[in-house]
């Protein structure tokens, strides 16, 4: 037999021990820290619903579409100095190295071990699995101090509207 799950032989596979993460190309270490990092971000969820009941802020039908371009370009920006920024990388050094320092403003980085510390060096190192949290946890503040939300919100599309001019300025002077 070649050990393949098969409607006739499904129990005996289920109990024989086939590792799940068989055919991930990963560790079982890693599937199950992947796992223990979705339980943390549906628990957040979960928290936040509690939160939003017992302060009695309903959700909202649906959301403004300038609330969700100003959450998305702060979540763009957030995400980014969260990742890449130096002056963040204390906050990723127990579970990143070092690779090289790509500028004064930006380093490179990649996950520091295995298991969970290596799984949330993955998230702490890749800007669009972090805009996930990023945007949730704006998305909850929206729904439970939204004029907070909004502010923290702006500064950070701000410096983004910003960095884009900058770098159209940069561009446009290169071209001279």
């Amino acid at each position: 037999m070649s050990g393949k799950a098969s409607p006739q032989n499904s129990s005996a596979t289920e109990t024989s021990g086939e590792d799940i993460s068989e055919n991930y190309g990963v560790g079982k270490r890693e599937i199950y820290s992947y796992s223990v990092l979705m339980g943390v971000f549906n628990l957040v969820f979960a928290v936040f619903l509690l939160i939003a009941r017992g302060l009695g802020r309903p959700l909202p039908d649906r959301i403004a579409a300038k609330d969700i371009v100003l959450l998305g370009m702060a979540t763009h920006k957030l995400s980014l100095i969260g990742t890449q920024d130096a002056v963040t990388s204390p906050l990723r050094a127990p579970f990143t190295e070092l690779q090289e320092k790509d500028s004064p403003k930006s380093v490179d980085e990649e996950p520091r071990g295995g298991g969970l510390r290596g799984s949330i060096g993955e998230l702490l190192t890749c800007k669009f699995c972090l805009s996930m949290w990023v945007a949730s946890f704006f998305t909850y503040g929206l729904v439970l101090v939204p004029r907070v939300t909004r502010l923290i919100a702006t500064i950070f599309t701000v410096a983004t509207i910003s960095d884009h001019l900058h770098q159209t300025y940069k561009a446009l002077m290169n071209r001279t």
